[in-house]
């Protein structure tokens, strides 16, 4: 929880942000669909002053929360945990843009005890269901996931548009390996489980695959076909909190040109989130071609010769090597 419980004053919208598309998890859809519920029942009793669950605190405000359902941002402590050195989902709930962040206004006066009370429910919600048996319901949450698969598919068809038909295709192939890995993370959190639910009920998770008929993915060649594996040390992302390992190191090498993606600027995202996600999708099976595809579908068509020459930077700096 970053910046949680921010008032009206601070002009804060409140985000469930679920994690990078190179760790898909139903971890996030969990989240939402909790946010979804508080978003629910907040909006009714400020419409109506009638609810079950109001969550309104006795010295909070009565609006509505409006959580958003958002794509990954980077930017707190949910970076380090959801690195693939690590790999472990996080919840990450925000307030953003915050105007008073890191200014003398950021004071305890324009925390909203409404809003913290809510976001702290989220959060403990969450945690309690992934923690019990309930969270083996196959059909609730299969039903979790094909809901919060809909708002991710809306926002692909937005993307779509804004983008060539090749990259489109890109996108959509993207949003179907997403759903089949976070449907994927369900079966193995619960393991067994499922299987024993799926006997007794004939009720299995809802997959869902709202791919087009697309064409099939193109073969890398030349550049493309190079594969990076990251090397099980340096542990974390590079870059964090004032701090830059790459930069660090690169200047050791007295390399005075600096990766041409580190300064790039896409249709969803920048420099530093491209550079972080390459390095979490360089796992050794998938190649160049591949991992500018993955990026490209999460922040926007980036050169693939952007994506070697960094991974190239890497290799050079002792984080990746290069797979036969």
């Amino acid at each position: 929880m970053d910046m949680v419980g921010g008032g009206p004053e601070t002009k804060a919208v409140f985000h469930v942000t679920r994690g990078p598309m190179s760790l898909p998890s139903f971890v996030h859809d969990v989240a939402w669909a909790f946010a979804e519920f508080v978003n629910e029942e907040s909006y009714r009793f400020a419409a109506t002053g009638e609810a079950k669950y109001p969550f309104v605190a006795p010295e909070g405000g009565k609006e509505p929360l409006r959580a958003e359902y958002s794509a990954y941002t980077m930017g707190s402590d949910h970076d380090v945990y959801q690195d693939s050195s690590f790999g472990i989902p996080a919840i990450y709930l925000n307030d953003w843009p915050d105007r008073y962040i890191h200014t003398n206004f950021d004071t305890a006066a324009n925390i909203d005890t409404t809003k913290l009370k809510r976001a702290a429910f989220i959060g403990a919600a969450s945690g309690y269901f992934l923690s019990r048996e309930i969270a083996f319901d196959v059909k609730e949450v299969g039903n979790t996931q094909a809901v919060a698969g809909l708002l991710r598919h809306a926002e692909t068809q937005r993307r779509a548009e804004q983008t060539s038909d090749e990259e489109a295709g890109k996108l959509f192939r993207a949003e179907g390996k997403y759903n089949r890995r976070a449907e994927d993370s369900y079966v193995d959190f619960v393991h067994d489980a499922v299987a024993v639910q799926v006997e007794k009920n004939n009720d299995a998770p809802r997959f869902l695959s709202m791919q087009k008929n697309l064409p099939p993915e193109p073969i890398a060649d030349g550049d493309g076909r190079l594969k990076f594996k990251r090397r099980s040390e340096p542990k974390g992302p590079l870059a964090v909190f004032g701090y830059d390992y790459f930069a660090s190191e690169w200047t050791k090498l007295a390399y005075v040109t600096k990766p041409q993606l580190l300064e790039y600027r896409g249709l969803w995202g920048s420099g530093e989130e491209y550079a972080y996600e390459v390095l979490n999708f360089a796992d050794g099976k998938r190649n160049a071609q591949e991992i500018r595809d993955a990026v490209s579908a999460e922040y926007g068509p980036v050169p693939l010769e952007m994506v070697v020459e960094y991974l190239r930077a890497l290799e050079k700096i002792g984080i990746v090597e290069t797979v036969k």
